[in-house]
């Protein structure tokens, strides 16, 4: 069963939420990033890609680029910009991008549930950039970005949700992308009880986004839990707090929401050559896999139809039902298709996670940046996909698969320090 528990949270001053609150470390790059801050020196990209404040071309996993990550952060704590909460809560987090809504539970997910696991994952993590993300947990002893979780829907929950967030929000504000954020406290006792209870009743939950993040924060639980305590704790002392330490590591920041509240956008694949091709011949091959038709928006309108963009031409290409015919819920995805007949056997690229010829494009870039990216030269063709299902999502994980890279992107994205949890 899933286990959930109240914190007490670092959060923003309301007033200054718009200023500090951003986008996740890895949705940018560091000159991205750079520039987005230039002109903030609250932006909390100072403490999640510290390397903006450091020389151009420092390596972003030095060690001083997470000391100066801790500068920042205790900077902005000491300022007042970031104060946390004097007792312990639920919260409620509501995103509005367009006309999509969704309210998640911020809480404290369990670290032995993700060992054990009750929270399921559908993808593999890179060792390197969990690494990443330990170094920045241990030096600033803080989880600063959620882990973004799902769960089956449950009407009670739903329920309550609906009714708290009726009353006045403690932030509300729209950022520059038009994506409104706005949070509540829950801190009655009722409150937390009836979340904890209704929580203890799901089985399992699902990392939609964040799997790094999830491992990180176990592997700093078990490098902390695991350390040698001796001698009797007393009141004050080193060992006394590094207990209490080891029992704030057993949690990880999540933000939970309902399975039928996500928002799925495609990740689209750009390619750097045609393998040897010309466009005429690409085309040909590709003909024995799909029913290509000219022409196109790109953007595909239902499962197994996909965009490509060459030569300043889309065209829509729909897989013909041999090779989408599996009751495999892995094997039917469109990623996975993809993979196994044309970006393998055609342009020759066998492991896209370590390839570099292709490269991977969050839908919330539109086809336009595809489009962009092709014509500039720096890429040779692209391939716009149709999203792939939450409830692909769950099935697969439920069977404990694991899907393709980059199968999945989520809109809108949690904002880094909404929420921050101490260990």
């Amino acid at each position: 069963m899933a286990t959930v528990k109240p914190f007490a949270a670092l959060r923003p001053k309301p007033e200054l939420a718009e200023r500090i609150c951003d986008l996740p470390y890895d949705v940018m790059s560091s000159d991205e990033a750079r520039q987005i801050a230039a002109s903030n020196p609250l932006s909390f990209l100072h403490v999640s890609k510290p390397e903006i404040d450091l020389p151009p071309g420092t390596d972003p996993y030095a060690l001083e680029v997470y000391a100066k990550g801790k500068e920042n952060f205790d900077r902005l704590i000491a300022q007042g910009a970031l104060r946390q909460d004097e007792q312990t809560c639920f919260y409620l987090y509501r995103q509005i991008m367009g006309q999509h809504s969704q309210v998640g539970l911020v809480a404290a997910a369990s670290c032995k549930k993700y060992l054990r696991k009750v929270l399921k994952k559908h993808e593999l993590t890179r060792p390197d950039k969990e690494d990443d993300r330990v170094r920045h947990i241990e030096a600033l002893n803080s989880q600063t970005g959620p882990v973004f979780l799902t769960y089956r829907a449950v009407a009670a929950l739903d329920g309550f949700v609906a009714k708290r967030i009726t009353g006045k929000p403690e932030v509300d504000f729209t950022a520059k992308d038009g994506v409104r954020h706005t949070a509540w406290s829950v801190s009655d006792s009722d409150g937390i009880k009836f979340i904890a209870i209704e929580f203890e009743r799901i089985p399992c939950l699902y990392i939609a986004d964040g799997h790094h993040r999830n491992a990180a924060a176990a592997r700093v639980y078990l490098k902390r839990g695991g350390a040698p305590i001796s001698g009797p704790a007393r009141a004050g002392s080193d060992v006394e707090t590094r207990r209490v330490g080891d029992r704030r590591s057993a949690s990880f920041l999540a933000v939970i929401f309902p399975h039928n509240q996500m928002q799925i956008l495609p990740y689209n694949r750009v390619l750097k050559d045609l393998n040897g091709l010309s466009p005429d011949q690409l085309l040909q091959k590709l003909d024995a896999v799909f029913i290509i038709k000219p022409g196109g928006t790109g953007w595909p309108t239902r499962k197994h139809e996909l965009g490509l963009y060459l030569m300043g031409k889309w065209h829509t290409l729909h897989f013909r039902p041999q090779f989408a015919a599996t009751s495999d819920p892995i094997e039917k995805l469109d990623v996975t298709l993809l993979q196994k007949y044309v970006l393998d056997p055609i342009f020759g690229i066998d492991d896209p996670r370590t390839s570099k010829r292709i490269n991977f494009v969050g839908g919330i870039r539109g086809a336009a940046e595809l489009e962009k990216l092709v014509n500039s030269g720096e890429y040779a063709c692209a391939f716009s996909m149709f999203p792939t299902s939450i409830e692909d999502l769950m099935t697969i994980a439920d069977a404990g698969g694991l899907m393709p890279p980059k199968s999945t992107w989520f809109e809108p994205k949690l904002r880094d320090a909404m929420f921050c949890h101490m260990i």
